[in-house]
């Protein structure tokens, strides 16, 4: 198997200045674009990286877990988000109940805890300032369902962007292997199921649920999804118990 030639730290580091660049007040869409582009590459990349080093040496990645308390406002949504950016990453979450906001229990091998955490800090003050700068159209019926509408079409956007990058980072790996050992799908897929496992021995009985809305803005927050910076390119959301 071959790995990029740049040490994973590295990559991480690089990821972190792109991801506060984008947070900043007064980026453009179009710096904010330019930064998604690379910033999605190498957050892919590191965690293929850490993936296939992990293969030939398992004391370098192990499976761990975390606990996520998400306050109010928008506790939904950013349990919604949460759920979306994990299971992008190969992890595995159960919402678990509390009186206020949401909290997160979530599975995942430490590299893809670390990187998921990092991309859901940002992009949650990327989505705060996103939401800020839009006005609600004088046409809705309700402020907060277009706003909750809006946050939730924010959220299925970089949720697709960040899928997608994780799928294009893994072929990218298994097109510049030079042989021997296994696959980086083999690889990918063993992790997964060694964190599946480990959720369903913590929780044996889960069940899966939706979110909806009934806001109209989610277009336009769907199209601000498309123009923030990740740590991926394009991901779908989850629900309470994400078991996919």
């Amino acid at each position: 198997m071959k790995t990029s030639s740049e040490p994973p730290g590295t990559l991480l580091e690089r990821v972190r200045k792109l991801l506060a660049k984008a947070e900043a007040n007064g980026v453009s869409p179009a710096e904010a674009e330019a930064l998604t582009e690379k910033a999605a590459e190498l957050m892919a990349r590191y965690g293929i990286d850490r993936a296939l080093l992990a293969a030939a040496r398992p004391d370098t990645d192990r499976p761990a877990n975390r606990i996520i308390d998400m306050p109010n406002p928008w506790a939904d949504v950013r349990a919604h988000l949460l759920a979306g950016l994990v299971t992008a990453m190969r992890c595995r979450c159960v919402l678990l109940p509390v009186r206020s906001g949401k909290r997160m229990h979530v599975f995942g091998y430490e590299s893809d805890l670390e990187r998921a955490e990092i991309l859901f800090t940002s992009l949650l003050v990327q989505m705060a300032h996103g939401l800020a700068a839009t006005a609600v159209p004088a046409t809705a019926r309700s402020v907060r369902a277009w706003r909750r509408s809006w946050l939730l079409g924010y959220t299925s956007a970089v949720v697709a962007r960040v899928r997608t990058a994780e799928e294009h980072a893994a072929g990218d790996a298994d097109g510049a292997r030079n042989g021997g050992g296994p696959g980086t799908a083999v690889v990918l897929a063993d992790r997964s199921l060694v964190i599946r496992r480990h959720a369903q021995q913590a929780y044996p009985h889960t069940r899966k649920t939706r979110v909806t809305y009934t806001g109209s803005g989610y277009g336009s927050g769907f199209a601000e999804g498309q123009r923030a910076d990740i740590g991926g390119k394009r991901l779908r959301p989850g629900g309470r118990a994400i078991t996919r």
